[in-house]
């Protein structure tokens, strides 16, 4: 444990590999609370869509970042970092650990490294203006005009051609004259404060957590994913809620244009990517300590995974 931060275990990894159990296991046995990185699990009524854990699951666990958002709202990691901070300094000064559990990276990422984000203005003419300079001259014009004065930028984003992010990198620049360059470097000048130990489950052999992946969908349904969605498409949504794996591959069949058959397999597709880029993100990080739950009993990971805790960060 370094001295003076707070010791931080973060259970990582795919959808469908187990987290929320191993995450709850250790809670039990180290005194701990759980705060959930979910990007969806905060909107209420998103219960089986988002495999939000029950109060079974969480077997009497204090759980803290779940269920307390309306699907209308608006959320982000700036939001989410400014709530889980002062919900880390309570847990930890009552005695008891805290502990992240979920998948959404970013969150992850952005709190353990104590982040600073900083709103830009935004302005809706500029926006409108680059979103038509996108669509008349394309995404390799913009990356241009991008390069032209923050080419560390540029090149960053060029590998994964997001337009979105090319134009709000434009427009910072634009709106406050300072690069995004510039500011990511602003963002992660403060030292963190938590002395963080990533536990990450994934699968030997990617077919078991594909498998796990059907299993669990062919679940949700059985519990009710359907009328959930019909009742969350009935709603106001806004479009964070709305991107929520569950729901918009559903949609053709609730409005008639694909069987449910069909629609299920595309779920199925999608949850499937989801993790293979919930993997690609986590395994960049060359400090996070792999499980496959494929090769080793749910008893093994928690006994050697609570070593760890101990040995690591008390």
């Amino acid at each position: 444990m370094i001295m003076d931060k707070i010791p931080v275990p973060a259970v990582v990894g795919p959808t469908a590999s187990g987290k929320t159990a191993l995450a709850v296991e250790l809670a039990l046995r180290l005194d701990g609370e759980v705060i959930s990185a979910d990007s969806m699990q905060i909107y209420r009524g998103m219960d089986i869509a988002t495999a939000k854990p029950t109060a079974d699951e969480m077997r009497g666990v204090t759980h803290h970042m779940l269920d307390f958002l309306d699907p209308g709202e608006r959320f982000s990691v700036a939001r989410y970092c400014e709530l889980a901070r002062p919900l880390i300094e309570d847990i930890h000064s009552r005695g008891k650990l805290p502990i992240i559990a979920g998948g959404t990276g970013l969150y992850i990422d952005s709190l353990l490294g104590n982040m600073n984000f900083f709103e830009a203005e935004t302005s809706d003419d500029l926006r409108a203006q680059l979103q038509a300079e996108l669509e008349a001259e394309g995404l390799d014009h913009m990356l241009d005009i991008l390069r032209s004065f923050d080419p560390d930028s540029a090149e960053r984003l060029a590998e994964g051609r997001n337009p979105k992010r090319v134009l709000r990198a434009i427009e910072i620049y634009r709106t406050t004259g300072m690069t995004m360059t510039h500011l990511n470097a602003l963002q992660t000048d403060t030292p963190s404060p938590y002395d963080p130990l990533k536990i990450g489950l994934t699968a030997e052999d990617r077919a078991y957590l594909y498998d796990r992946i059907d299993r669990r969908v062919d679940m949700m349904l059985d519990m009710g994913l359907v009328d959930e969605a019909r009742a969350f498409y009935d709603g106001e949504f806004g479009d964070t809620a709305a991107a929520a794996i569950g729901y918009k591959e559903l949609l053709p069949y609730l409005m008639g244009d694909m069987s449910l058959d069909e629609c299920v397999d595309k779920l199925k597709r999608s949850t499937r990517r989801y993790a293979k880029r919930q993997l690609t993100w986590f395994r960049r990080d060359p400090d996070t300590v792999w499980f496959s739950i494929d090769t080793m009993s749910f008893d093994d990971i928690a006994n050697e995974a609570e070593s760890l805790v101990r040995q690591r960060l008390f």
